[in-house]
């Protein structure tokens, strides 16, 4: 699980790569109230002894996230409606953080998952703003479930923005990376778990699959129905795998007028064929085994069959809207030849291929290591392109 230190960004368990990683994005979301410092620094010092050891991780994380429910659910009780939804949402975040390592996905994570959405639509119904709504996204195999984020400003019909995680994350960790300011800026946002992510993937049996567009067409057949969305200003952003969701979904259906990729994904069958190959020394976000679970498979030369329709050559080709790649020069998780190789393909004649150095920041896996400078990236690209 280790890849080579950098010294020109933070590791918080120096030489564990997949824990130093999480880490990152866990401090993060600070700026957007998914964590205090202080709060993950005293969970993560009472590891420091126990690098490697994800039981003890699901444990701590757990406590820390089961200590912030409870002063949630005081304050609560106190009619304190702010104090309690910024102690639900960290109560959130941190269940999900714990679940991140669990593998497998026994009753312990499924429960510790379960309370983390209780957790999230306790802050949507007690925070001020911005106004959440629960909603689903039907489609012919049943339904995605997502929350719709009002934008902020007086625009009857606004610009809205798809999101989708990628291998390993799900839609309430994608509120916490820079949702609210998108909302900021004028923009509605759909975050949905589709299919291998989240709620879709632990109580509803949706795994992974190629065809992702499924999810991308089944979100904007749900805002073609809302009379507060303009449809004419709609765009989609997935990270890290969502490399390979966001091109696929704007290729395969054009009512997407605008698509990042935060992070590049070209072949992830080839990919993940190498990682295989060395499995202990691969640079993975988490444990090796997520990937069986979220192929539905007992084998990992079974799952490499689930993962050969995720390429993007002749699919790249076919998008034609706006397109913005974000990509950190030093990821260890994708390398720069397959983004580049990405880019190249993209057909959009107005495409942009944004590089984060070490020297700058952003330069690790989708810019966990200068989140905001991500966000502020693609939130003046949107509104270059759709405002």
């Amino acid at each position: 699980m280790n890849a080579p230190e950098s010294p020109q960004h933070f590791m918080y368990f120096p030489g564990d790569y997949r824990w130093s990683a999480e880490m990152l994005v866990v401090i993060g979301t600070a700026q957007y109230g998914g964590a205090d410092f202080t709060e993950a620094d005293r969970i993560a010092r009472t590891l420091r002894d126990r690098v490697g050891d994800d039981e003890a991780w699901f444990r701590a994380w757990c406590e820390g996230a089961e200590l912030l429910r409870g002063r949630a659910q005081a304050a609560e009780a106190a009619g304190h409606a702010l104090t309690a939804a910024s102690n639900y949402l960290r109560a959130c975040f941190y269940y999900q953080i714990a679940d991140h390592f669990r593998q497998p996905k026994d009753e312990d994570a499924l429960s510790a998952y379960r309370v983390s959405l209780e957790c999230f639509r306790k802050y949507a119904a007690l925070t001020e703003r911005p106004r959440i709504e629960t909603v689903e996204l039907p489609f012919e195999g049943g339904a995605f479930p997502a929350y719709f984020i009002h934008g902020e400003g007086n625009e009857a019909r606004k610009p809205c923005v798809v999101r989708f995680g990628g291998f390993d994350t799900q839609k309430e960790i994608q509120y916490l990376r820079g949702t609210t300011e998108i909302v900021r800026r004028g923009f509605s946002v759909l975050l949905v778990d589709g299919p291998g992510q989240g709620e879709s993937i632990r109580f509803r049996g949706m795994r992974m699959r190629h065809d992702f567009e499924v999810a991308g067409s089944a979100a904007l057949d749900f805002l073609e129905k809302r009379d507060d969305v303009d449809m004419d200003r709609v765009a989609i952003i997935a990270m890290s795998l969502g490399g390979y969701y966001a091109p696929r979904c704007a290729a395969m259906d054009p009512r997407y007028k605008a698509a990042i990729a935060w992070g590049a994904i070209w072949d992830y069958y080839e990919l993940w064929r190498k990682r295989i190959e060395r499995l202990k020394q691969a640079a993975l976000p988490v444990p090796a085994d997520h990937l069986l679970w979220a192929c539905g498979v007992e084998t990992f030369g079974e799952a490499l069959k689930k993962l050969e329709g995720f390429r993007l050559r002749g699919v790249a080709e076919k998008v034609q809207c706006p397109f913005l790649l974000l990509h950190g020069e030093e990821d260890a998780q994708v390398s720069m030849a397959d983004a580049q190789a990405l880019f190249d393909s993209i057909g959009s004649l107005d495409k942009t291929f944004r590089v984060f150095s070490a020297k700058e920041g952003g330069a690790q896996h989708c810019q966990r290591d200068y989140l905001t400078l991500a966000v502020d990236t693609m939130c003046d690209w949107l509104e270059e392109k759709l405002k």
